[in-house]
């Protein structure tokens, strides 16, 4: 079999991913040339940039499958190993800690904004993951802390886990955040019963519970949009 048509040789020098990337700048690639970037090598059987395509046009997920693979779901394509499977998560983990950085300092002014902060990051958990946005007097974040990962109730999240984060960081006020694996935000009797909880030991310690953020998958609800806080 002539595997010619499959190497990246056969593909113009300026039409490389890397070279494309040097000449021309990260922004002008598509989102298989970035990966075929970070990936360098496909298979006998077809080019890194091919390999890129079949990894992002699986399931029609796109990037999602980068941000949600895993080491065995990135080996079962053909053409990936062991390191090209550490590379891949490498990436995604970098990308979900860049999309935290500089939060501090930075105003919530409305439901949206806390829910912008937090989904990037959030919206691909597999566990349910309860955290806080720590807010000084004029609502500028000081800190998000996590405070719990698993299923959501009262038990795993406890007021004085939350409130104690509270204290120490000198918070004037919090935002509670928790996404649902599901991609659905509706609150569920457990989420409503939580806030209420959280909302009342707040107003007892002075530090007022401003809101609680579900995330979902590219979605949010606001328990203060709502009425409910």
């Amino acid at each position: 079999m002539d595997n010619t048509n499959y190497t990246i040789k056969s593909i113009p020098v300026d039409d490389r991913p890397q070279e494309k990337l040097l000449k021309y700048g990260a922004n002008n690639l598509s989102n298989s040339e970035l990966i075929a970037v970070i990936l360098r090598t496909g298979s006998k059987d077809e080019n890194v940039v091919k390999l890129a395509q079949r990894i992002l046009n699986q399931d029609e997920k796109g990037l999602r499958n980068i941000a949600e693979g895993s080491v065995e779901k990135f080996k079962s394509f053909k053409g990936i190993n062991d390191a090209k499977s550490a590379q891949l998560m490498a990436v995604a983990e970098i990308s979900k800690r860049i999309s935290t950085l500089k939060i501090e300092k930075i105003k919530i002014s409305s439901p949206s904004d806390a829910a912008v902060v937090m989904m990037e990051e959030m919206r691909y958990y597999k566990k349910e993951y309860f955290k806080i946005i720590l807010l000084d007097t004029k609502n500028n974040i000081k800190k998000v802390s996590e405070i719990s990962v698993g299923s959501l109730n009262s038990s795993i999240v406890h007021p004085r886990e939350v409130f104690s984060e509270a204290v120490v960081n000198s918070a004037s006020s919090i935002i509670l955040v928790h996404n649902h694996p599901s991609g659905e935000s509706e609150p569920s009797n457990e989420d409503i019963n939580l806030t209420n909880r959280l909302d009342e030991c707040g107003k007892i310690l002075g530090i007022k519970v401003l809101d609680h953020i579900i995330i979902g998958d590219g979605v949010f609800y606001s328990f203060k949009e709502e009425g409910l806080l």
